[in-house]
């Protein structure tokens, strides 16, 4: 658990810049990996056990519950980055309006979510496909998992505001307590043990609830006995109310990183079906690969996560020779670790490959081929994915959205579908690198030439893009305030109404 002391948050505007990078990230991809172990475990309780028709259960319940929370990410990143830059600006008044509006809305729409999705459970089983075998098992895993979603998103929520606080180390002792419990609970409540009835596999979405309540709860606690200051009181629970410029701000720049998302798992969907039709040795391979490719772009994940914090807080405090030098960092990070992770890799593919397959499978070759060609593109993903992040610490989130989504259905889907009458089932392969390398290409293009320094997250929140004459003498900068000027009608890739009036922020604590 967290330390007595007093909450770790980390000024991301001083500092060494690569070292303070690295250290800030590494509890993300601790929390990523365990998040991954931990589904991995769930799923040999429920599957060892159980049986496949429970595994199936879970794994079509789940991917309702991945939609969801893919929708929710982006605007948890756009809570993410407006609490960055109001802390980078040293305006604790504007991250905690910030925090009280975007609790609001995150709670609404998680009670919203649950009170609809649950009686719907068994409607949107039927919609999948689900086999008839396990349909009655996926609805009454997923009607509880939809009852835990409240708890699920707020805890998410949380820990983003705190990363974007400048603490990582928090989220991760948390997440880390979610994990353990889960572990724990499953075996519990799957098969239960004295007066703990044995739920099957509900039992597995019960643990998930209870594991996400209790941490959350714990969470919440450690905040106020702390005396975190983004801590809001009794008497500040006006800011709860929801101030709707930052609920519009959620909305149209959290939305688009959400689609970001939605477009990622549509393509996925659409590979695996070209992989389907070259039979189950192809498919067995490509699912091998995958597993592998989960954890090869982790550190890019947790690295563009982290850059994103940082280059947030480096806008709001108008440090923008920091954003840039945040950016090559970030870059220069995912090729040492993810390069290094890939060369691993693929000198011990056979092997590593080989926990996935039957002893002595005949798609292991096949996963090998495919493997030598395809994960190299993870190296340009971990480029993209922290140039991304960059750019949208200031509020530029269409342009990278866009970017994808050429990459993804303009370029990567096309070339796996019209080059297999010339490569065969290689096409597929090649079309990862193919498109990565394109999209790396773009994303340099705008970060080079592209309007993404004159973004806004919020229509009236000015910084200017030009250096300030304290930070070309190696000073910090005055704080910027984060509200009160007039929008900037010239903002590149704000939305077309930014310079429409706002009414005026409160005045908050």
């Amino acid at each position: 658990m967290p330390s007595a002391a007093k909450p770790a948050l980390r000024d991301l505007t001083q500092g060494p810049i690569a070292s303070t990078l690295v250290v800030f990230a590494l509890p993300i991809l601790a929390g990523n990996v365990l998040q991954s172990l931990n589904g991995s475990v769930n799923a040999i309780w429920v599957g060892g056990h159980l049986g496949e028709a429970a595994l199936t259960a879970t794994a079509n319940a789940n991917n309702v519950l991945f939609a969801l929370v893919g929708a929710m990410f982006g605007i948890s990143m756009a809570t993410n980055i407006l609490v960055a830059q109001a802390m980078g600006a040293h305006n604790i008044a504007q991250a905690k309006r910030v925090l009280g509006t975007s609790a609001t809305f995150f709670g609404l729409i998680s009670l919203v979510l649950a009170l609809v999705g649950w009686p719907l459970s068994h409607t949107l089983m039927r919609w999948m496909d689900t086999p008839e075998a396990s349909l009655p098992l996926a609805e009454a895993y997923l009607q509880v998992i939809f009852l835990a979603i409240p708890l699920l998103f707020m805890f998410s929520f949380v820990t983003a505001v705190l990363r974007g606080a400048g603490d990582t180390k928090t989220p991760f002792w948390f997440l880390l307590l979610v994990v353990m419990l889960d572990i724990a609970l499953n075996p519990l409540l799957i098969f239960g043990w004295g007066p703990v009835p044995a739920w099957g596999v509900q039992g597995s979405a019960m643990a998930t609830l209870i594991a996400n309540g209790l941490s959350f709860s714990a969470l919440l606690a450690w905040l106020r006995l702390r005396h975190h200051p983004l801590w809001i009181g009794r008497r500040q629970l006006g800011l709860f109310e929801p101030d709707l410029a930052i609920v519009r701000t959620l909305v149209v720049k959290g939305l688009p990183m959400g689609v970001q998302l939605v477009m990622i798992s549509m393509a996925m969907i659409a590979m695996i079906s070209m992989v389907n039709a070259y039979g189950v040795l192809t498919a067995s391979a490509y699912s091998a690969a995958l597993q592998l490719w989960t954890y090869v772009q982790m550190p890019a994940m947790a690295i563009g996560a982290a850059c994103s914090s940082m280059a947030a807080q480096n806008v709001g405090a108008g440090l923008w020779k920091r954003v840039d030098a945040t950016a090559r960092a970030g870059m220069l990070a995912n090729i040492v670790m993810t390069g290094s992770l890939i060369a691993l890799i693929v000198l011990l593919d056979r092997w590593v490959l080989g926990w996935f397959l039957p002893t002595g499978s005949a798609s292991l070759s096949v996963a090998r081929h495919l493997n030598h060609i395809a994960i190299g593109s993870f190296l340009f993903f971990g480029v993209t994915f922290v140039l991304s992040g960059v750019v949208r610490a200031t509020g530029a989130v269409l342009v990278p959205m866009v970017i994808l989504g050429i990459a993804m259905w303009g370029i990567r889907v096309p070339a796996a579908k019209w080059l297999q009458p010339w490569l065969g089932v290689d096409a597929i392969w090649w079309s990862f690198p193919i498109s990565s390398a394109a999209s790396v290409l773009m994303i340099l293009a705008y970060y080079r030439w592209g309007g993404w320094r004159s973004a806004r997250m919020l229509p009236n929140a000015p910084h200017d893009p030009v250096a300030t004459p304290a930070e070309v003498a190696g000073q910090p900068p005055t704080p910027v305030c984060c509200v009160g000027a007039q929008a900037d009608p010239a903002s590149a890739d704000a939305d077309p109404a930014s310079s429409a009036h706002i009414p005026s922020q409160k005045t908050g604590t």
